[in-house]
């Protein structure tokens, strides 16, 4: 905004633009001629009228449903902070390392790791067991996560975790019976004894999970049972006041909000806090004093059943394709699908020409769909489209129009011809695949 020469404020709509485009080469340099330094701006300056305005993307901002936006990459951060810039090192080399040598009392999360990596949700819910261990500077807690199954996630520590326990490196993991695989398999039972274990010997003062379908829900409910403990189910939130600790959770299909003491057990939904952002902690491997629990498995797990992506139903689907107006190959797109594995999804666009059927509509007037990964083939990004997929993990956008909403809402953006770059993904995987059949 600047003043003409009646005096009058006047807008410069190509800044705005600019300014609302991450991607654009200049917008750091618009954002720091429109609002100083700031990446983002201030949270509050005063418009042309005299109104108070607010800065919906500022790190911090509370909606008007009050719920406070929460910034997951880092990129809107305050620059004294995490600011990312081409000669700066990323902000994990300079978080602040935690050493808790002897911890007061333990926070337990049980987290769900799909793909054996942490999610959005795991994230979240350590971010809030950081805040129950670090209360009372005067009393320092640590946060222990029971991981189970095979591990590829290698940021346990800048996720907050001080001390991990992985199951499966336990000498006694045989003695259930199941193999060395036993916890990758559907085994309540046995997972349930490691947390039995957990309780009995290390005495957390109180246990996390996710409530979600991924399996935390259940094993949450499971545990609750065992140790005859009333849980806080869907909890967003927790706090203190001068009461001591208290949990809101959703209760009545969500329409309505308890808000009880805080209680040994908490099964949390995503978002329920910040993820840890500014420091490292030593997520030091430990095992349990005494052998696991003996208990024999009841149910018997035959295996994953191979499925074909293409009959999979969107709301289910973890990898969708998704194909918009940008997509004129349909039939390298249908390829492409096949042969990374995906399952196909299409705009509104796509299904009313008749290249997708309506039951591959993704959007508010399609199926809100909660894949771990969207990839967005020639979408624009109608707010309908957006609203379709704000449940979904990781988006990846391919457009050529860098300034389309698609983009802004995008993980990870390709600019370019979408037939080209899906024909250059099917070619790159089939060089994969060939290199492991020589291997």
């Amino acid at each position: 905004m600047h003043n003409g020469t009646d005096s009058v404020p006047r807008r410069d709509s190509r800044k705005e633009r600019i300014a609302r485009n991450r991607l654009h080469p200049d917008h750091n340099a618009v954002l720091a001629e429109m609002h100083g330094t700031s990446r983002v701006g201030p949270s509050l300056w005063a418009g042309p009228n005299g109104l108070a305005r607010r800065n919906p993307h500022r790190v911090g901002f509370s909606g008007p449903n009050g719920i406070k936006r929460i910034d997951r990459s880092g990129a809107q951060t305050d620059t004294s902070l995490n600011l990312r810039t081409e000669r700066q090192p990323v902000a994990a080399d300079r978080r602040t390392t935690v050493e808790i040598e002897t911890p007061a009392f333990l926070i337990a999360v049980v987290p769900d790791l799909p793909g054996g990596r942490l999610s959005a949700h795991d994230r979240d819910l350590l971010g809030l067991a950081r805040q129950l261990a670090d209360a009372d500077p005067a009393v320092p807690g640590a946060v222990l996560a029971i991981v189970f199954g095979a591990i590829r996630e290698n940021g346990f520590g800048t996720a907050g975790v001080d001390r991990l326990l992985h199951a499966l490196q336990h000498p006694a993991d045989r003695s259930f019976g199941l193999g060395a695989t036993s916890h990758t398999e559907y085994s309540p039972e046995a997972r349930l004894a490691v947390l039995v274990d957990v309780e009995r010997e290390l005495l957390p003062c109180h246990w996390l999970l996710p409530d979600s379908p991924m399996g935390g829900a259940d094993l949450g409910r499971r545990l609750a049972a065992r140790l005859s403990e009333r849980p806080a189910t869907q909890v967003w939130q927790i706090n203190q006041d001068a009461n001591g600790k208290r949990c809101n959770g959703l209760g009545a299909a969500g329409s309505t909000d308890i808000n009880r003491p805080l209680p040994g057990l908490v099964l949390a939904l995503a978002e329920c806090a910040e993820p840890v952002a500014m420091t490292r902690h030593a997520a030091r491997q430990i095992t349990l004093p005494e052998p696991l629990s003996r208990m024999p498995g009841r149910i018997q797990d035959l295996g994953a059943v191979a499925v074909d992506p293409a009959t999979v139903a969107l709301d289910e689907a973890e990898f969708i394709l998704a194909a918009g107006r940008g997509v004129s190959d349909w039939a390298g797109f249908h390829n492409a699908a096949a042969a990374l594995g995906a399952t196909e999804g299409a705009s509104r666009v796509a299904v009313d020409d008749g290249f997708m059927a309506r039951d591959r509509q993704v959007g508010a007037s399609g199926t809100w769909v909660t894949a771990r990964v969207y990839l967005a083939v020639g979408i624009s990004g109608a707010i309908q489209h957006l609203q379709g997929i704000k449940s979904c993990d990781k988006v990846v956008s391919i457009n050529l129009d860098p300034d389309c909403d698609m983009n802004k809402r995008a993980d990870l953006t390709v600019i370019g011809d979408a037939d080209e770059i899906l024909a250059a993904l099917v070619a790159l995987q089939q060089r994969i695949e060939e290199k492991a059949d020589a291997a």
